[in-house]
């Protein structure tokens, strides 16, 4: 009995050993659980859990199957990539679902026991494989409101249904419904994107959605990007084309081992219903006086109603979606209610949010109210919309008089608002009747930061609020006024941050792919998808999203294939420079130079904030030259790093003839041409210093304030501290008088500004014609919090956090800072703290990286880990002193660093 008694615990102790390593958090294509994946080769990840340090995978097996039977099984490979392993089976097929699961060895001599099983569905591989028709209204529509269509289709089923996959797209917007309820949960589908070349659709399972018997499809479109009001130009509706149109195919599996295929064509009827009007700029008008009762349902007499027509609109360039679709997100009460100076019913929802207001109410017959969106009050407390230009960001709802209460929800169109004026309500208006919704990409939220420092941490929520209102399926420059544009300047700045408060991997992926369809022979416009003019191309620190977005994901999250696919759009837009160069000088053509500076005069004691637009040009020029030549390496391209490594010099050395004296002085001496001079090493080692000293000398001339605009302000604390200026740094984070991140932060903002003083310290505005209260590009700060001032950041040599930099900068009267980052390949997260003398540093890295750690500490007998000598731990590696740092190398785990500072 004894002797079966020790078996049981050596077993039990085993099992436990087996199970310390798991794989989790299974992701195909960094989705989980993906419906209506097109890649005929989808790449797999998960994460390694376990306790103890120093986990390492160091071999995996990956199984896929099609129902029971096993299309692929790996083997096991000896690797310890844990991330984007591509498939290698038998060939996929279309319209199937597959289940996976993997297992893993350790460094610890374990083995894991098999992952829970994913799955993931096939879409379409081929465009022969839709067999549905393009439909569109069979009525005469009315060409100047344009209300939504309707379509419906009733079938029937009689035996036991086991699966069911809608796929779906639009030219326009879709909403659609089975047996009266909602297919899925996304919204805006199918999204934007450069409709002629590459348009989306959706896939769905909507297999709980039907019965056996009699069934209902309904699907409400609106013209959304495609047709409706989107860019300056007046008019500016019909961009991709005049029509609206709906593509429908719906895969039916029985328990018999059958199927049955529903498809749009013309046996489908169309109406109009209670959207009499819908466009992204201008609101929604719903008139519930007008809408088809019954129609979602099966049995609707539509015999009224006119059969759809047929159109041969092209399938070629149908694509699966890649990207997290627009989802319903947080919910806001009033936090107050109150009448303006003006005598306007106003209702103040506390956040400066995207979304849309949600109505529930009771009213008469052919009542209505309206719906007014704004981002700030006047300075005398009233409502402000001059700044929304031509945009009416109205929503009417119209009653049908009903006992209960009604509900009215946009479909088609959203607002930026924080305030909205209330009108035709006809009594005090009640609290529970409003609800605002915001709306974003459904991108999972990756970082945190925190800090001691209040008025820092607001700074921070602004960022990510400033990310989830323009993050709407593309990386839009404002959300509120007639624009709401792919701008590509300010999605470069801001791309790095971006990657560390949400996981917008397949965000950009989908979006640099529209940025590659629209270039203009190699030249990117300024706006992706471009609606603008298509002469409005290559303006420096615009156009290079070609270059800098696609190194920024790969650094971010370790996938090469980013890299591999815009490769060929790299290069062409750094041909499309040197075409247009002039003795390797980019000094032609228009640019907007640094947007938005700092320019009380353009002058203060004789300091110019203006900097030359094609001395800014050059430096992006050699950037973007710098990061074609380290994609050509990472992709073995070696001939093409030889040759533009050789245009790399030649591009340096020109600017260093054009721009600079032989003492080191740029003929602009801003802020912004020495901070890029500095971050993109025009200079010669021997000038660099110098030039930080002048960069300081001009911080100081200016009390410390900003005169950087779009283009220099996200690189000039990095600059600061790479020269040994992080004082300085923290002396600009805190400055809270205009020009500065925190002057917004004391006039109560809840998003970071388009402009440095949008609404002056009068209380007046700057004009109105350009300046959003929600435009993210002046967040790009938050990536020096993050990878310098907590110091969580990456190596080239192990991209997507892989091989992990900790290195805190500590300043400012700070006494703590932390954040936290989920990677690909778990949880990393630091934070300092000071208490009196004493430093404390509490490091968490995942399993499967490495980690260098820097301490500040001027010795290494000084520092402690987990209260013991750190030069007694067998594992962590001394790596040597550094710049008042002690380096250590570390592996997976959880470290607690003290030492006396």
């Amino acid at each position: 009995m004894k002797k079966l008694l020790l078996l049981l615990i050596f077993a039990s102790f085993l099992s436990a050993a087996i199970l310390q390593a798991q794989p989790l958090n299974l992701r195909c294509e960094n989705l989980e659980n993906p419906i209506g994946v097109d890649v005929s080769a989808p790449r797999f990840s998960w994460q390694l859990t376990g306790t103890g340090r120093n986990i390492q995978q160091t071999a995996y097996e990956i199984t896929v199957q099609a129902g029971k039977q096993i299309v692929w099984n790996s083997g096991k490979v000896n690797s310890a990539q844990s991330v984007m392993l591509p498939y290698a089976g038998k060939p996929l097929q279309s319209a199937t679902q597959y289940s996976w699961k993997v297992r893993v060895w350790t460094n610890k001599g374990e083995v894991s026991g098999w992952s829970k099983e994913a799955f993931f569905y096939m879409g379409f591989l081929q465009p022969s494989q839709w067999t549905a028709a393009w439909i569109t209204p069979g009525f005469t529509e009315d060409s100047i409101m344009r209300p939504s269509p309707l379509f419906r289709k009733e079938f029937s089923t009689t035996k036991k249904i086991v699966s069911a996959h809608a796929f779906i797209t639009a030219h326009g917007l879709y909403e659609a419904s089975i047996n009266g309820q909602r297919v899925g949960d996304a919204y805006l589908t199918p999204g934007w994107t450069s409709y002629n070349k590459r348009l989306q659709y959706q896939v769905y399972d909507v297999t709980h959605l039907l019965t056996k018997g009699n069934n209902a499809i309904g699907v409400t479109l609106g013209s959304g990007w495609y047709r409706g009001s989107i860019g300056f130009s007046r008019p500016n509706f019909n961009i991709y084309g005049k029509d609206i149109g709906l593509l429908f195919q719906l895969k039916i599996g029985y328990s018999d081992g059958s199927s049955q295929t529903i498809l749009s064509d013309g046996t489908w009827k169309t109406a109009t219903g209670a959207i009499r009007y819908s466009e992204i700029y201008n609101g929604e008008t719903i008139d519930a006086s007008k809408e088809q009762a019954g129609w979602l349902m099966p049995g609707f007499n539509d015999a009224q109603w006119t059969a759809a027509k047929t159109a041969n609109f092209s399938k070629s360039h149908l694509i699966a979606t890649r990207n997290e679709p627009v989802k319903k997100h947080e919910t806001f009460a009033p936090v107050k209610i109150f009448t303006t100076p003006k005598g306007e019913q106003v209702i103040d929802f506390g956040q400066n949010l995207v979304g849309w207001v949600v109505l529930k109410t009771k009213a008469k017959a052919g009542d209505s109210i309206k719906l007014y969106h704004a981002e700030v009050l006047d300075k005398k407390g009233n409502f402000y919309i001059d700044n929304l230009r031509g945009a009416k960001c109205l929503n009417t709802y119209v009653f049908k008089g009903s006992n209960d209460a009604e509900t009215f929800e946009p479909h088609f169109t959203w607002q930026g608002f924080r305030y909205v004026k209330v009108e035709g309500y006809k009594r005090a208006l009640n609290a529970a009747d409003f609800t605002a919704v915001a709306l974003y990409s459904d991108m999972q939220k990756t970082g945190t930061f925190e800090s001691s420092n209040a008025l820092i941490n607001q700074l921070q929520h602004n960022i990510e609020w400033g990310q989830k209102g323009n993050f709407l399926d593309v990386p839009t420059d404002c959300p509120q006024r007639d624009e709401r544009l792919g701008w590509t300047g300010d999605a470069q700045v801001f791309s790095r941050t971006a990657a560390f408060n949400m996981n917008v991997h397949n965000f950009f992926v989908k979006w640099l792919q529209d940025v590659e369809a629209d270039q203009v022979s190699g030249k990117v416009p300024y706006v992706i998808p471009n609606v603008l003019d298509t002469n409005g191309v290559n303006s420096t620190g615009w156009s290079d999203v070609a270059t800098i977005i696609p190194w920024n994901m790969y650094l971010a999250y370790g996938d090469k294939q980013i890299l591999e696919n815009q490769f060929t759009s790299m290069k062409a837009y750094v041909e499309s420079i040197r075409k247009s160069s002039k003795n390797d000088l980019w000094n032609t053509g228009f640019h907007f130079g640094d947007w938005l500076f700092y320019r009380p005069e353009d002058d203060n004691d004789g300091n110019a904030a203006v900097t030359d637009k094609y001395l800014i040009a050059q430096c992006f020029y050699a950037h973007s030259t710098q990061l074609l030549v380290n994609a050509a390496n990472v992709l073995g391209k070696k001939e093409e790093a030889q040759v533009y490594t050789a245009l790399l010099e030649k591009i340096k050395a020109a600017f260093l003839k054009e721009y600079v004296t032989a003492n080191g002085r740029l003929v602009s001496s801003t802020q912004t041409a020495y901070t890029l001079a500095l971050q993109f090493d025009m200079l010669p080692e021997s000038l660099r210093q110098q030039a930080a000293d002048r960069l300081v000398l001009n911080l100081s001339n200016y009390g410390y304030h900003l005169t950087t605009g779009f283009l220099g302000t996200p690189y000039l604390c990095h600059v600061l501290t790479r020269f040994g200026y992080t004082d300085h740094a923290y002396k600009l984070l805190l400055q809270e008088s205009y020009p500065s991140w925190l002057y917004p932060v004391k006039n109560g903002a809840t998003t970071i500004w388009e402009r440095w003083d949008g609404q002056k310290p009068d209380g007046s505005f700057q004009t109105p014609g350009m300046n959003s209260f929600n435009h993210y590009a002046y967040g790009a700060i938050g990536d020096w919090m993050y990878r310098k001032m907590v110091g969580l950041d990456t190596y080239e040599d192990g991209p997507g956090y892989q091989h992990i930099k900790v290195q805190p900068h500590i300043g400012g009267g700070f006494t703590h800072a932390s954040a936290s980052l989920q990677t690909n390949y778990g949880k990393l997260s630091s934070g300092w703290k000071l208490e009196g003398n004493k430093l404390t540093m509490h490091v968490e890295i995942p399993a499967n990286t490495t980690a260098t750690v820097y301490v500040p500490a001027k010795t290494v007998e000084s520092v402690t880990e987990n209260g013991k000598p750190v030069n007694t731990h067998t594992d962590i590696k001394m790596q040597g002193l550094e710049n008042g740092y002690v380096v250590l190398q570390v592996g997976s785990g959880m470290y607690v660093f003290e030492t006396e500072k």
